[in-house]
């Protein structure tokens, strides 16, 4: 069955198959605090090194996935997926928790955990990405953490539409943003009090953007550092926009203007929405060395303007060549892809990778700089060695034999 038109049991019964590898000082009206107890940093930080992930703060927890740990993977298993934060982790009671719809409705609403999962419900397969993945590669460093390429990651969402609650509600004509505040706090550069993690969304992409508010990932509840009892998904876009640990929903007439708003997550003035394309290799993995003889180079592509077109491949000097997109489609998902070649020469070698997708647009070979290292997309690359042949080996092609196998070709660390 195809994946993009596959049912809530029927993905999970193919993904089994798989392998695995804030706000303003202003208070907004109509949206509670709601802070709840934060959870202790340091047994977040020690689940997550436990899970192997790559921890660059513990307080708040910030740490990205291992690229080797996303090879072949559909989706990133829940304690592997990465973690982005900006203030501590809130701990909800899903009980006495309720998400407040308000502001410009004609019906205000206070939907309880229970009356959320009665709702008809949806999967969707979905890829998020932090916003400033990758910035560790620019040259010039900018402020923020700096990520590597492991700060994404893909995963089953299951929730009810954004849609159908604010069919509830009903929104007033006048209205034009949606505002979601998340239950995490605390004090930023610039602002008065403490501020709660807010982000908004114009109304007019209510439908094209597909948001889910998800109470489910990967076929299990929430996990708090994921934003339990619910977040927001909103496919196709940087992870800012998908804000956790969700209290209270918003409709307003004016441009929001919060922290997370105007004072970070943008470029250049325009906030930051569909992710740039971009391909990542993760199969071999920097610095590895390699037999010669046969390489299959793996990646990771996507795109939230469009699915992957073409994945292409060059190694050493050779031309570019296109690469096998492998694995299932999801509109919003990553696209597993891979290149067979051939190494027989020693030394060192470079890989590189890029993606282009169905609307047109490719990585660009070089990152282009902003002050906040946004959206950086370039070109991946990898250097690894081809360790030269061993002795017997060249003598036995020699005399016309085949030395005795030596187990698995498999890189040598």
């Amino acid at each position: 069955m195809h994946a993009l038109a596959m049912g809530h049991h029927d993905f999970w019964r193919a993904a089994r198959r798989r392998p695995a590898a804030a706000g303003t000082a202003r208070r907004v009206r109509g949206l509670p605090a709601a802070p709840g107890v934060p959870v202790d940093p340091g047994e977040a930080r020690r689940q997550a090194i436990g899970a192997g992930l790559i921890v660059h703060r513990a307080d708040p927890l910030n740490a990205e996935t291992p690229l080797a740990a996303l090879d072949g993977a559909a989706v990133v298993p829940n304690g592997q997926f990465y973690v982005r934060n900006h203030f501590p982790v809130p701990d909800l009671d899903a009980g006495t928790w309720r998400l407040q719809v308000g502001g410009m409705v004609g019906r205000p609403l206070a939907l309880s955990f229970g009356e959320l999962r009665a709702m008809p419900s949806k999967t969707v397969v979905a890829t998020l990405e932090c916003a400033g993945n990758g910035r560790s590669v620019l040259d010039s460093a900018v402020a923020g953490e700096q990520w590597g390429l492991g700060a994404v990651g893909s995963a089953a969402w299951t929730g009810v539409p954004l849609a159908d609650v604010l069919r509830l509600a009903g929104s007033e004509t006048s209205a034009r943003e949606m505002v979601f505040r998340g239950a995490d706090c605390g004090q930023v550069e610039g602002r008065d009090g403490p501020v709660h993690f807010e982000r908004s969304l114009p109304l007019r992409y209510l439908r094209s953007a597909g948001a889910l508010l998800a109470y489910a990932m990967n076929g299990r509840p929430l996990p708090r550092l994921h934003g339990y009892p619910l977040r927001l998904i909103v496919p196709g876009w940087y992870g800012v926009a998908s804000v956790k640990w969700l209290t209270g929903i918003e409709l307003t007439d004016r441009t929001f203007d919060g922290h997370f708003q105007a004072d970070r997550y943008h470029i250049g003035g325009e906030p930051l929405a569909l992710q740039a394309v971009r391909s990542v290799i993760t199969a071999p993995q920097p610095g590895e060395t390699l037999e010669p003889g046969d390489l299959v180079v793996r990646g990771l592509a996507w795109s939230g303007a469009a699915p992957i077109a073409r994945v292409e491949v060059s190694i050493g000097p050779w031309p570019w060549r296109s690469a096998t997109l492998t694995g299932g489609q999801h509109l919003h998902g990553w696209q597993p892809w891979e290149l067979r070649a051939r190494l027989e020469r020693p030394g060192t070698v470079l890989i590189w990778a890029k993606a282009t997708d169905l609307a047109g647009r490719a990585q660009p070979d070089q990152a282009c700089w902003n002050r906040f290292g946004y959206a950086i997309n370039p070109v991946h690359q990898v250097q690894i060695t081809v360790r030269s042949s061993l002795p017997e080996d060249r003598s036995a092609r020699a005399r016309g034999t085949v030395p005795r196998p030596r187990g698995p070709r498999r890189a040598a660390r």
